[in-house]
């Protein structure tokens, strides 16, 4: 029994060095004051911290660059590798020409 008290008198001392700033969630501690300083700036008009993630980025943009990749390189290999990853995209097609061109 009295090792109940123990643990939860340390668990109380716990608590109050970690102080009122981190909430606890299961075993790990969150930063509350954190998600504070983020919203801040929102109501004041304030310039906020800018996003840690950068914008996804068009899948169109990066497709038409490995074409380009592939047709940098010139090889069947290339085209094939470009087709496998991308066969319903609009450059299959031109990618399909250029194997047809390099079989001949």
């Amino acid at each position: 029994m009295k090792l109940g008290f123990l643990s939860a008198g340390l668990l109380g001392i716990l608590a109050a060095v970690v102080g009122q700033d981190r909430l606890s969630i299961g075993e790990q501690f969150v930063m509350s004051g954190k998600a504070k300083a983020d919203d801040r700036g929102k109501d004041s008009g304030e310039a906020g911290r800018a996003p840690s993630m950068p914008m996804a980025r068009d899948p169109s943009v990066a497709v038409a660059e490995e074409y380009e990749a592939a047709r940098r390189t010139g090889t069947r290999e290339a085209f094939e590798l470009f087709i496998a990853r991308h066969g319903d995209a609009p450059l299959a097609e031109q990618a399909r020409a250029e194997l047809k061109r390099l079989s001949r």
